[in-house]
């Protein structure tokens, strides 16, 4: 102890005080750093600042300034009189239930309606962690009887309505939704598949990915619509969109295959060595330990497939299946809306940015959690 006493103290070093910045003191150092860096940056974004505000100011004045939002009837004169200076976003109400639904019944419509909202809220209820249970997919299950049920209908009251009447705004979900649920499962199996050391089955995973991967999808969806019944017994016929969902579900489960697989390569071989050293099965190994590891590491490729995956089933039209896109270039072919496609264009694209945008931030949360984690 004595020994210790005679150790010289040096006084601890004293930093600079920290200096507390107010908002507008935080975003003149961000534009400072980040926009006027130097005399070239600084031209330039001058430059972009300049080009953005013109066409937001013409954009302003189209969409909303000279726009008009109702007319009497199919009475567009006072939208014509505009000459292309201003929107006509009366064909948005006048044409809304057609673009999102389709031929389907008038009367009915509330059907398609409260499946949309099924849907989303399936997708709200699927994002929360909490959710994630084997409870889940028994709600997913009762989900997918209830939709059927009201679209179809038939009983309680309801009329049966056929496929052929269906469009819009469910059928994109449908084909979406139940090709990735269905189709992600086959990719993750596709690409065990494609490791495995038995060389049947990695040949057989091979040849369908690099098939189903080879040809674009409108391909795929011609040989569901035309080949597809002709291997089917005499007296079976599949409906069409049936047959496009099973052509969806194989063309998500190839790209995916790939994706998790570049996920299963980026985990440390140690992980397996430690599974099997701990005597865990081939399936609870890749279950619990590799997988989940492996689907952290492609989130955002996964997201981005996902994404082009939603925006993909407006290919449907070429086998007669009104999707959403389509029934919005259906709704104007009404003479008298022919010239104000750009509005229902602009509002059908809002409906797909808003579920893309919504995939795109949910993948951005997932990022930021593994990050922290």
């Amino acid at each position: 102890m004595s020994s210790l006493a005679h150790v010289p103290q040096d006084p601890l070093p004293i930093g600079r005080p920290r200096v507390q910045r107010t908002l507008g003191g935080q975003i003149a150092v961000w534009l400072r750093t980040n926009l006027f860096p130097s005399i070239t940056s600084t031209i330039v974004t001058l430059l972009l600042v300049a080009v953005l505000g013109k066409a937001c100011i013409a954009l302003w004045q189209w969409g909303i300034a000279n726009a008009i939002w109702i007319v009497s009837g199919n009475d567009t004169s006072a939208c014509r009189a505009l000459r292309g200076l201003g929107a006509c976003w009366a064909v948005i109400p006048e044409k809304y239930r057609f673009i999102l639904f389709g031929t389907y019944p008038f009367n009915e419509q509330w059907r398609p309606a409260l499946v949309v909202v099924i849907f989303i809220a399936l997708f709200v209820v699927s994002s929360r962690r909490s959710f994630w249970r084997k409870e889940l997919f028994l709600l997913w299950a009762a989900a997918l009887v209830v939709i059927g049920c009201l679209m179809w209908g038939g009983f309680l009251g309801m009329s049966y309505v056929s496929q052929d009447r269906w469009g819009g705004l469910p059928v994109t979900l449908i084909l979406a939704t139940f090709g990735l649920a269905f189709g992600f499962p086959l990719g993750i199996l596709v690409a065990l598949g494609r490791r495995s050391k038995l060389p049947a089955i990695r040949s057989l995973c091979v040849l369908y990915v690099e098939l189903i991967r080879g040809v674009p999808l409108i391909s795929l969806l011609f040989m569901a619509s035309v080949m597809f019944p002709l291997f089917m017994p005499d007296g079976v016929n599949i409906d069409k969109l049936l047959r496009a969902q099973i052509a969806f579900i194989l063309y998500a489960g190839a790209y995916l295959a790939e994706v998790v697989r570049g996920g299963l390569q980026a985990v440390p071989r140690g992980q397996s060595e430690a599974a099997d050293a701990l005597g865990l099965s081939y399936w609870k190994k890749n279950l619990l330990i590799v997988l989940p590891q492996a689907i952290r590491h492609v989130i955002p490729p996964l997201v981005n497939t996902f994404i082009a995956f939603f925006k993909d089933t407006s290919l449907v039209l070429i086998i007669g299946i009104f999707d959403l896109l389509t029934t919005a270039k259906t709704a104007i072919i009404d003479p008298a809306w022919q010239s104000f496609s750009v509005e229902v264009y602009v509002f059908v694209g809002v409906i797909y940015f808003a579920f893309c945008f919504a995939m795109s931030r949910y993948s951005r949360s997932l990022e930021a959690q593994r990050t922290q984690n």
